[in-house]
């Protein structure tokens, strides 16, 4: 926690001054700090520490990260509601650079989330259950028209895919294990939505707060709502964090559920595949997305 500190204050005062490398690279001075700090944070909470205990799981995920940012990349291809300025000019930098600070997307979200929770947030938020019968199918078909309709009406159905897949994906895990977001909510068991739902917030606002004073950034290009702007994002923008934050937590135990089900050598073209989508993507970004160069 104290080395999070350190950097975070070598990043602030290298990006006033100007200096290398806390200028060009102040996205990961801001984030990978921040995993240290939480993963400490937890550690000491509650003795869990994913980084220490658990490395190859931590491994892990921010493999996962790397591939559920790029989902969200493929529907921005279409709908072009955020696109990246300054970007760093030399490919054998910048696409490790992609995969570097799209790694941190989940393990911040939920490592967050799993801060919040050790804290007792949400620990007294316990209404009672309730009854949905075979609301699995509802949620599948729901999730298919979330994320249809932003192609096909990209102007005022764009926001869907912060839903999507909550909708597509949790159903799928429900029907596979039994155990789910939503077969918990209807359980009773709130805690977790509300940790998730707040570190989706916090995680948020910590984006955009570093990405503000950096000269490489990301810029939002939204068809509509593009008003009340704090930092880079429009107000009504920060509402779209809560339920990302439910869509990494299910898109990451739909990951792990079909990684722990396969065998070893589907095991390894799974994650080949999922490399080679990797290097799709970043051409993709650099033909897209990537407004400017330095």
């Amino acid at each position: 926690m104290v080395l999070a500190g350190v950097l975070w204050f070598l990043a602030i005062w290298g990006r006033l001054l100007g200096v290398e490398p806390f200028t060009t690279w102040l996205y990961f001075f801001a984030w990978w700090p921040l995993l240290l700090f939480l993963d400490g944070l937890l550690g000491h909470l509650c003795g869990k520490s994913l980084l220490w205990q658990r490395p190859l799981e931590f491994l892990r995920m921010l493999f996962f990260s790397v591939t559920v940012w790029l989902i969200f990349e493929v529907f921005n291809l279409w709908l072009l509601n955020w696109r990246y300025v300054g970007v760093e000019p030399r490919l054998w930098l910048r696409w490790p650079g992609y995969a570097l600070a799209f790694a941190t997307v989940l393990p911040g979200v939920l490592l967050t989330a799993e801060v919040l929770a050790a804290l007792g947030v949400g620990a007294n938020f316990s209404p009672r259950s309730c009854r949905l019968a075979n609301w699995q199918p509802v949620f599948l078909v729901v999730g298919v028209i979330c994320l249809t309709l932003p192609f096909l009406t990209p102007h005022f159905a764009f926001p869907l895919i912060w839903l999507g897949f909550i909708f597509l994906l949790d159903p799928l895990q429900d029907l596979l294990t039994g155990d789910s977001l939503t077969r918990r909510y209807l359980a009773g068991e709130r805690q977790r939505h509300v940790c998730l739902f707040l570190a989706g917030l916090l995680c948020g606002i910590w984006w955009e707060l570093w990405n503000y004073p950096s000269p490489v950034k990301w810029v939002y290009t939204l068809p509509v709502l593009n008003f009340g702007k704090i930092f880079e994002m429009p107000l009504l923008g920060y509402l779209g964090f809560l339920p990302f934050a439910l869509e990494c937590a299910v898109m990451y135990e739909f990951l792990k559920l079909m990684d722990g089900r396969l065998s070893p050598s589907a095991r390894r073209l799974f994650y080949l595949a999922q490399t080679a989508f990797w290097i799709v993507m970043f051409l993709a970004l650099d033909m897209r997305t990537v407004m400017s160069f330095q």
